[in-house]
């Protein structure tokens, strides 16, 4: 029987883009022997040696739901802190629920203990956060973003910043980019595909 294939992802869980990019993960794993393994990274310290941030983030807001995945997957393991992003993304990116109170429900829903939204305004997993962030980092550079998607082959790490996307796909549309993602990023001389957001609707994305 063929082992699944071991795959870390990394994330913020206020990024937009990296939510997509997680669900499609997701739907790859039902039609390809994938294993997902969660861990946090930070935009706030992607940016912390720029002059300008380019998130506008004045007042830190970014940092505390990242705090707070840092200190479920501290507390309760990568699977737990699995569990929080598809809660928390759920009620931030699906129905826009930017209010009081979200982070408790959201641990609620992923069966944590709501005492976990003390975090976002706590530096006690700020340590455990730099660390695995940095563990992100060190895979592809400090000049791309979040997600960090590193796959575990026989002949060492493949890792990747993306793929961003506009939806994600499901079935095996979903594989078919999975298996192609992996070929480029296979090749050592490979470092980047993009196009411009705007052309998104002239190529017929959704």
């Amino acid at each position: 029987m063929t082992q699944p294939t071991h795959v870390d992802f990394w994330f913020d869980p206020s990024c937009p883009y990296t939510w997509l990019t997680s669900r499609w993960l997701l739907h790859a794993c039902e039609v390809r022997t994938l294993t997902p393994h969660w861990h946090v990274m930070s935009l706030t310290l992607l940016n912390e040696d720029r002059e300008e941030d380019p998130e506008g983030d004045t007042d830190d807001y970014l940092l505390r739901p990242v705090r707070i995945s840092a200190g479920v997957a501290e507390e309760y393991g990568e699977e737990a802190l699995g569990r929080f992003y598809t809660a928390l993304g759920s009620r931030l990116h699906e129905r826009e629920e930017f209010r009081a109170g979200v982070f408790e429900d959201a641990l609620e829903d992923a069966g944590l203990p709501g005492e976990l939204a003390a975090a976002a305004e706590s530096d006690r997993y700020d340590a455990a956060l730099r660390a695995s962030h940095e563990a992100a980092v060190a895979l592809v550079g400090r000049d791309v973003g979040t997600p960090v998607v590193a796959v575990r082959r026989r002949a060492g790490t493949v890792a990747f910043f993306g793929p961003c996307v506009s939806s994600a796909p499901s079935g095996e549309a979903a594989g078919r980019l999975w298996d192609g993602t992996l070929a480029m990023a296979e090749y050592p001389g490979f470092f980047e595909l993009r196009r411009s957001p705007g052309l998104l609707d002239v190529h017929g994305a959704s």
